[in-house]
């Protein structure tokens, strides 16, 4: 997709975003207080005039807009934007865009507690269809260690909500979070939390570093081994309803893709034969080097 407009870099967006055109009603994430996350450490969070939204929609030719087919609004927490204004830009997205189909936010614990069922519904009806929602663990102590800033029964009502709204939801997990102290403990309890919600897409990522060194000092970074180890766990005490997950983040080394329940043996089997196959190599018991620092 071409850059039409100047963006407030750095972009970030989830994988399954990649062909989408990005807009920027809000900058930066409402809830920018996570210890473990340094996506949005160089800005502060604002939302953006509608007009200026609106304006650049407008820069975007013509001939160009039948191409567009799915939309992103960033930043880290899209759905926070004012549900007015975030009801108009969808309307003007619809009426820009005739062949757009889908359009997707990240939404934090912070912007589902804003928004009711009935508003969330009227965002559906605009064409928001799914939104990607930072779960990071269902274990209480991990959250607070995380500073996540919810816990895990509350996160479930609010993403319950979005179900209740007929929103897909695409929720994520970090594998290592909880370092070795908790690891058992992070894996069997977002499992279970998992299960209990049964989103459309489960997506698992591996915690890197990216301005959150002092997070890491609060843990015991666990190896190549040990990351394997917990989502073995996880994948073993998933029970999800028409479930899609995916490993296919940057930060993964271990890539997975499939549906529970229909694929649960086969990729409890591969990750269970990797985890074999890894115990024979020194790589094993070496902690995951993979950081960004750009940004």
């Amino acid at each position: 997709m071409y850059d039409y407009f100047a963006y407030d870099h750095p972009v970030f967006r989830p994988p399954s975003e990649a062909r989408s055109l990005i807009l920027q009603p809000t900058i930066g994430c409402s809830q920018n207080q996570c210890r473990f996350c340094g996506m949005y450490k160089t800005k502060r969070f604002r939302q953006r005039p509608l007009t200026e939204v609106v304006a650049d929609i407008d820069a975007i030719p013509l001939s160009h807009r039948g191409w567009v087919q799915r939309v992103f609004l960033g930043d880290g927490d899209g759905l926070s934007y004012d549900q007015a204004n975030l009801e108009a830009l969808l309307e003007v997205l619809i009426a820009r865009f005739p062949n757009l189909n889908r359009v997707g936010a990240y939404a934090s614990p912070r912007s589902l507690s804003g928004k009711s069922v009935d508003e969330l519904q009227r965002l559906r009806e605009r064409k928001l269809r799914i939104l990607y929602f930072g779960l990071e663990s269902g274990d209480a102590d991990t959250l607070t260690l995380a500073n996540k800033g919810y816990d895990p029964a509350t996160m479930l009502q609010l993403c319950r909500n979005a179900q209740d709204a007929q929103m897909k939801l695409s929720v994520t997990a970090i594998l290592g979070l909880a370092g070795k102290e908790r690891s058992r403990e992070h894996a069997l309890a977002t499992a279970d939390w998992i299960t209990q919600l049964s989103p459309a897409y489960f997506s698992l990522l591996t915690l890197f570093q990216r301005h959150n060194d002092a997070f890491f000092t609060r843990i015991t970074p666990l190896s190549h081994g040990g990351i394997l180890a917990e989502a073995l766990l996880i994948l073993e005490h998933l029970a999800p309803q028409r479930t899609i997950l995916r490993s296919n983040h940057v930060s993964n080394f271990l890539n997975l893709a499939g549906s529970y329940p229909k694929d649960r043996q086969r990729l409890i089997d591969e990750t269970r034969q990797l985890l074999e196959l890894a115990r024979r190599q020194p790589w094993f018991e070496q902690v995951p080097d993979y950081r960004e620092s750009y940004y």
